[in-house]
């Protein structure tokens, strides 16, 4: 299994001004190397090779392994330029965005990571400490740090590349970890069902209801906050907003994490799997208000999902995706489905069997069922393969 695993450095100084000479060095080749490679059609690496290693490391200075990053690094840009055209992300064939992303080179921003390999950065745990190839020859000492767990992940399981970053004005290593799997319980006792909601963002099969009304006040003053900066347009305004925008995305991917560590720790303590809600087309079938249809595209839901099944397949908790239709409107107890068993959006109360309960966690029983019936009829557990320890 895989994890991404992200510490921070704290260099000097001059170790700073060595690292951002080197990240602007790289991504300028890597430029140039994307532009020659779109002017001969030299896109995969061995021939963009011949046409610009030499004048790479004569040009801008680089030793031999930046300078075969730097190559690679625009070859796969146009391999995932391709994919995504071929995906209809720039639209389809004939379109301005198509045809003006088709008619030239892919550019790198200065500050863009920069992957290096084991001849270019050797990490000495006990030190905490990283020796890394720069333009201005090799630094020694570089000092790193991180959270216990993440570091201890770190000096056992990585493996392969690690990335410098520059991100806020501080700089980070992502570094790639080989983890082995635990046991998966293929024998569940049963499923946590989780729904996902807009008062709510979570609610379980358990009863356990995760965030609400506080965090919902403190989006509802982010986005009045951000429409106000958007407004007043000037260069300063532009920047907090930006610098607001990553604090918001900071903090909700922090609310994720605790959220899915919460349902995953449960779920293994109970001998549970866990079922969550098909989340594609999700913003296709809501039928909300105005206000409501921004508070769920302002939310990582998606985000939420893959934490979740990340976590589940590193503790060997089985994860499986239901169809979500009607579970709102669908009794927990006789499973009549009807609209008017919603009075209201916090209220369910079924108009056959009588039964009365949170709207959310009726659903929340819905899909646990259904997490169930599905793996009885042979679902499998799903996990992304690559995910972000933060």
């Amino acid at each position: 299994m895989k994890l991404v695993v992200r510490v921070k450095l704290l260099p000097t100084p001059l170790q700073a001004a060595a690292l951002e000479a080197t990240l602007h060095a790289c991504n300028g080749a890597a430029t140039w190397a994307a532009q020659v490679a779109f002017e001969r059609d030299a896109r995969r690496p061995l021939g963009l090779r011949k046409h610009a290693y030499a004048e790479i490391r004569e040009r801008w200075g680089l030793g031999a392994q930046a300078a075969q990053h730097a190559i690679k690094k625009a070859c796969d840009a146009y391999t995932t330029l391709k994919a995504n055209l071929r995906g209809g992300r720039y639209g389809r064939p004939g379109t301005k965005r198509h045809t003006r992303a088709l008619s030239k080179p892919v550019v790198f921003r200065p500050e863009a990571a920069q992957p290096y390999d084991d001849r270019m950065l050797s990490w000495q745990h006990q030190t905490r400490t990283v020796s890394i190839w720069t333009t201005a020859g090799r630094l020694k000492g570089v000092v790193f740090t991180g959270q216990a767990e993440q570091l201890a992940v770190l000096a056992e399981y990585r493996q392969g590349e690690s990335d410098l970053v520059r991100q806020g004005g501080e700089w980070f290593l992502i570094a790639t970890c080989e983890l082995p799997e635990n046991t998966l319980n293929a024998h569940p006792v049963g499923f946590v069902g989780v729904d996902l909601g807009i008062v709510n963002i979570a609610v379980t099969s358990d009863g356990e209801c995760h965030s609400g009304r506080r965090i919902n006040r403190q989006r509802e003053n982010d986005r009045a906050l951000r429409s106000k900066l958007q407004k007043k347009g000037t260069k300063s305004a532009k920047r907090r907003a930006k610098k607001r925008a990553s604090k918001e995305a900071r903090r909700n991917k922090d609310i994720n994490h605790k959220i899915s560590k919460r349902i995953v720790a449960e779920a293994e303590r109970t001998g549970r799997g866990i079922a969550l809600e098909e989340l594609t087309g999700i913003r296709e079938r809501a039928r909300l208000s105005k206000p409501q249809r921004t508070t769920l595209h302002s939310w990582p839901f998606a985000q939420l999902g893959s934490f979740i099944a990340y976590k589940a397949k590193k503790a060997g908790v089985p994860v499986v995706h239901v169809n979500p239709a009607y579970t709102s409107q669908e009794c927990s107890q006789c499973h009549h489905t009807a609209r008017s068993n919603r009075p209201s959006q916090a209220r369910f109360a079924c108009k056959v069997c009588g039964f009365v309960e949170h709207a959310d966690h009726n659903s929340s029983h819905n899909i646990s069922r259904r997490g169930w019936m599905a793996w009885v009829c042979g679902a499998r557990s799903t996990a992304p393969a690559l995910m972000l320890v933060a």
